[in-house]
């Protein structure tokens, strides 16, 4: 076979190829509008000319102490602007970012920690007492930065500790920072739940971040200047890479200490939000807020949800109170969100009903993931398209992750049969549209029949008086399991088994009804999520 013609004497050198990387956003946002507000904090106003000097700064710094290519800095850090700049500077100096999730208990952060090596870790003084018993467990034992954070005044300032500020002073705010040597480069590890056993360290590299933060934007049709509230901890997936998209698109950052309905509603209708992401928890949050602390709102607000559908009755609520919802579905693994339920138009003019079940499919391929498909893990065939047939939902493309950390047994279950396997289980419609059924952990078996639990849930969100429920297996004599659905009630309301059972009977085959209901606080993990494997052990306990 010819060589090809248009490979001789046509290399690649720094005039026509450099790797991508998100960090160039930020440069490219401070040359073009460095006056531009980058970050607002409550009082704060930083420009994108501030924001690029200070990550300077902070690469310098680090650098200054040692830290270099393949070391890991550890973040724990609430939605502040601190948090903003270690997504650049650490990178900036060729480091790893490890954001820690500030929910978590001192042995699984001690774990991370270790298992990261970390040479660093910036933490909040909110957080420091849990940060030093979790070094008091761990075994590295990385230079502490302390942030200071002058929105919150609830802690007293450890003075024995190195200063943020004092440490960024350190460095030079023209720093020449550093440019992957290759775009495969790590630029983030974010370690996953860890429901059953120790967490895994999920590698994100600089390409996938440039192509996954470019793919917010263009996917979801978010416009220059956007205003973005930081609803979304950005220790979750480095935000679903939003701290990158807002650089390449010279938005805001509107950043959000806590999440409470109040702050909420007063950014909304003074900053201008134009975007912010959340679970359909932080919906329901704003919704149900007391009416004074809600504002009128002159502009429609963008919502990026993801985790389970919300509930028909939620996004109505959502819609009349002027914001525009729209379902994402990702995974650590895929850098975040991954796939959206791209709407059509003509579908607006459809009933709400069905406009509901519409939007409870998680959807189609983000612009920069080159495959999405539901396969039979046995054949890695695909499922027919016909909305009935369950397989698991693969992924392949440049916005999956390298691999696991340290675990290459993991990452080779996990990319087996060359996709990522992502553990859910769905269905693809004929329109190529995919919907999840359940997690494969999940998906009850009931007399040789799948039932899937997320189906059963749907059925019991349509009632008025249901705040939560979950389903989950339940051990059975004679037909091995049964669903049993535990159930938290809206406040207020009081309903039993008995009306319950009723109404999942007008919408389910009878062997999908639950057989038994559960009305309890639904336990969930640092992230929101519920805690299945809690039911689970419950309902072996009850059958």
């Amino acid at each position: 076979m010819s060589a090809n013609p248009y490979d001789t004497d046509l290399d690649r050198n720094p005039a026509n190829h450099q790797p991508l990387t998100p960090l160039t956003f930020l440069e490219r946002a401070a040359l073009v509008f460095p006056e531009h507000t980058a970050i607002v904090h409550g009082a704060l106003r930083r420009s994108y000319a501030e924001f690029y000097a200070r990550s300077r700064q902070l690469a310098s710094a680090l650098a200054q102490q040692a830290i270099g290519r393949g070391d890991t800095v550890s973040a724990v850090l609430a939605n502040t602007p601190a948090m903003l700049e270690c997504h650049y500077g650490v990178p900036m100096c060729g480091a790893v970012l490890h954001s820690v999730n500030t929910r978590l208990d001192a042995s699984v952060i001690a774990f991370q920690l270790d298992h990261a090596m970390s040479k660093v870790v910036i933490v909040d003084r909110e957080f420091m007492p849990l940060v030093q018993e979790a070094l008091a467990l761990a075994t590295v034992k990385p230079l502490i930065i302390q942030y200071n954070d002058p929105e919150f005044s609830e802690a007293e300032i450890q003075t024995d500790l190195q200063d943020y500020d004092a440490f960024l002073a350190t460095g030079d705010p023209d720093f020449d920072w550093l440019m992957p040597l290759d775009e495969w480069d790590a630029i983030s590890i974010n370690y996953t739940s860890g429901t059953t056993g120790d967490p895994k360290g999920v590698v994100s590299h600089h390409r996938g971040a440039y192509l996954l933060a470019q793919g917010n934007a263009l996917t979801t049709s978010m416009a220059k200047h956007a205003v973005y509230l930081w609803t979304l901890p950005m220790f979750h997936c480095n935000g679903w890479c939003f701290p990158w998209t807002l650089s390449a698109i010279i938005g805001t950052h509107v950043c959000l200490r806590q999440v409470r309905a109040e702050p909420i509603w007063t950014a909304l209708a003074e900053e201008g939000v134009t975007h912010l992401c959340g679970a359909p928890i932080v919906m329901s949050l704003m919704i149900s807020a007391p009416e004074a602390q809600k504002r009128p709102l002159s502009q429609t607000v963008q919502v990026f949800t993801a985790a389970a559908p919300p509930p028909e009755k939620l996004l109505a609520d959502m819609k009349t109170a002027g914001f525009d919802v729209t379902h994402l579905y990702g995974l650590t693994e895929t850098y975040g969100p991954a796939v959206v339920n791209d709407w059509h138009q003509d579908w607006s003019n459809l009933p709400a009903a069905e406009q509901a079940a519409l939007k409870s499919r998680q959807g189609v391929r983000y612009l920069p993931l080159e495959g999405l498909d539901v396969l039979i893990p046995e054949t890695m065939q695909p499922v027919p398209r016909d909305g009935k047939t369950m397989g698991e939902v693969m992924f392949r493309g440049n916005v999956v992750m390298k691999g696991y950390f340290r675990n290459p047994a993991a990452t080779q279950a996990a990319f087996a049969g060359g996709w990522f396997h992502s553990g859910d289980l769905g269905v693809r419609h004929a329109d190529g549209y995919i919907q999840l059924k359940d997690r494969s952990k999940d998906i009850i078996i009931s007399g040789g029949e799948n039932i899937s639990s997320i189906e059963v849930e749907e059925a019991l969100y349509r009632h008025p008086a249901v705040e939560t429920v979950a389903v989950v297996a339940m051990p059975h004599e004679k037909w091995g399991e049964t669903p049993c659905a535990f159930v938290e009630l809206v406040g207020g309301q009081t309903v039993d088994a008995a009306v319950l059972r009723a109404w999942c009977k007008e919408q389910l085959a009878s062997y999908k009804v639950p057989g038994q209901f559960v009305f309890m606080p639904i336990p969930r993990t640092s992230t929101g999520k519920i805690q299945k494997f809690v039911l689970r052990e419950h309902a072996k306990e009850l059958a």
